[in-house]
């Protein structure tokens, strides 16, 4: 049996949020380990604490109270600029609305997250155009956003999240913007990529798109309601 650490790990996570003279308890007493290599589906109503976990995770936001590790280090111990480098060398954002540069090619969109590397200019070339190959875009690299359709857009924000080859990809409401067809194209590159290695958690509210998970995490009043662990289908 492995004996490797899980790539998150939370304990005693807590998040409030002070409202005038009310306070929040958007997460409470959160305990939960995600290890390399697993496909998690994180839902909850709104309100439940999952997009606050998410932001968690993603080190876009810090706990209240509680120990919070990601690939195996402690982000309470990481300063801004440290936990900046976390994101950029270990983790991949996809976003339900793409987020590209509307006047940039995919090209130049997916080399964004290399921008602040050390890498000289052709390896950034090479490392993006192996990038859009990956999630089929060959012949679509000088296409600006208005030129592709919503799925080839949001294939060109995954292969700009795999751009730094991350150990896991976090993706929030990920198919929301999408036609039923499309969205099962995208849970099928999400589901390559898994069996590939990266980790992937995302967050959705559909339960079509949940089942392509092998583990759903659900979340209600800040807590986790659920965990449960099944086969892909």
């Amino acid at each position: 049996m492995s004996t490797a650490p899980p790539l998150i790990r939370a304990e005693g996570l807590c998040k409030d949020y002070v409202m005038g003279r009310n306070v929040v308890h958007a997460l409470i007493d959160v305990d939960v380990e995600i290890d390399n290599g697993e496909f998690v589906a994180v839902m909850g109503p709104s309100g439940s604490g999952k997009s606050t976990f998410m932001n968690m995770v993603g080190a876009l936001d810090r706990p209240t109270r509680g120990r919070l590790t990601i690939a195996g280090r402690d982000l309470a111990e990481l300063d801004d600029d440290e936990q900046a480098r976390l994101r950029n060398e270990t983790l991949g954002f996809v976003f339900q609305q793409f987020m590209l540069l509307a006047r940039t090619s995919a090209l130049d969109n997916v080399k964004l997250p290399l921008m602040y590397t050390a890498m000289d200019r052709d390896e950034k070339q090479q490392r993006a155009e192996a990038a859009l190959n990956r999630v089929g875009l060959a012949d679509r690299m000088d296409h600006n956003p208005s030129q592709l359709s919503g799925g080839q857009q949001q294939r060109v924000a995954i292969a700009r999240a795999l751009v730094n080859r991350p150990r896991m990809i976090l993706a929030d409401e990920p198919t929301g913007a999408l036609d039923t067809a499309t969205a099962e194209e995208i849970m099928g590159l999400f589901g390559a990529l898994n069996a590939e290695g990266v980790t992937v958690v995302l967050v959705t509210h559909e339960e079509e798109i949940a089942e392509h998970a092998r583990r759903i995490i659900r979340f209600r009043d800040g807590r986790i309601q659920t965990d449960q662990r099944r086969q892909a289908a």
